[in-house]
């Protein structure tokens, strides 16, 4: 070692040893334990020693009995060999039938309607005491995912790279929707009468975006009669009008269906997107998380939800 370095920090078998000789007071039986030879032992006891600038042991009639820095030395070493005994050990399975933890899932106002009851519906028959949490998909989302505030994120989020897992669920195209009672439209539409009729815009969503491309590639600019926040009432507004709204499938079949709606294959050409799940690669092991985003792939991964 060269003039000026330090000795190395104590290990787990010199804490061992150290423990071994104050309880004992015999190198012979602590050589015996740790299944090393006294020649072996008597380096060890020697580092501890230079480490710790002290004897530490001092050879009596009645054994090795321990000097006043070794009694004092005592408490901490039992709790500092505990200490790396419990980093060491296993990570404790995760139970989920008996877990109690609460979930945090991001997502949006879309999915509260298609994704969500068949979320919940698995979380409560494989984790029955465990609670789930809805939040919003926003400008914070993936800082909540680093900090372990949320545990997953899923939908379109573009802007989760760097630091984040995705697993792509399943593709979203475009549909249209409107009154099966419409005055004006039949069993298709057309982009002409698209660019015709008066819509519901909703202003909300990360698909919003990607509307607004097509609509300016193909320099059309909608009639808009009402924006809203989500969909939230949707469904009653489309049956009751004659006005049309334009969303991703998922959502749009969901809503179709629920109010008796008119589906039409969107005429205007808008990019599609792939729904994923995201999670932070801090959490990437962690035993619970795991087991979430199991079950969330489990009911989505590699098939259309509808």
């Amino acid at each position: 070692m060269a003039e000026g370095e330090l000795e190395p920090l104590l290990d787990a078998k010199l804490l061992r040893l150290f423990l071994l000789l104050y309880q004992g007071g015999s190198v012979t039986r602590a050589a015996e334990q740790l299944g090393q030879s006294q020649p072996t032992i008597s380096i060890w006891l020697g580092r501890l020693r230079r480490s710790l600038n002290d004897p530490l042991f001092v050879r009596t009639a009645e054994g090795m009995l321990p000097t006043p820095r070794a009694e004092a030395l005592a408490g901490p070493a039992r709790a500092a060999l505990e200490a790396l005994r419990q980093v060491s050990a296993p990570e404790l399975a995760f139970t989920p039938w008996t877990t109690r933890r609460q979930f945090r899932i991001c997502m949006t106002d879309a999915s509260h309607i298609t994704l969500l009851p068949r979320i919940l519906a698995k979380l409560r028959d494989a984790a029955p005491l465990a609670q789930l949490e809805v939040v919003r998909i926003g400008p914070d989302t993936g800082h909540r995912l680093q900090s372990g505030e949320v545990d997953l994120a899923l939908g379109f989020v573009p802007e989760l790279e760097a630091g984040f897992y995705q697993l792509a669920l399943y593709e979203q195209d475009w549909i249209c929707l409107a009154n099966r009672e419409h005055p004006r439209l039949g069993a298709e539409l057309t982009l002409r009468e698209f660019a015709a009729e008066g819509h519901v815009g909703i202003v909300s969503g990360t698909g919003h975006a990607l509307q607004e491309d097509a609509l300016q590639r193909h320099r059309i600019t909608r009639r808009m009669v009402l924006e809203l926040p989500g969909f939230l009432g949707l469904g009653a507004i489309l049956s009751t009008t004659d006005l049309i709204v334009t969303l991703p499938r998922h959502i749009g079949t969901t809503l179709a269906e629920l109010n008796g709606l008119q589906l039409y294959p969107c005429p205007l050409d808008i990019k599609g997107f792939t729904v994923k799940l995201h999670w932070h690669d801090r959490f990437h092991q962690d035993a619970a998380n795991k087991w979430l985003r199991g079950q969330c792939a489990g009911l989505f991964h590699g098939r259309s939800p509808n």
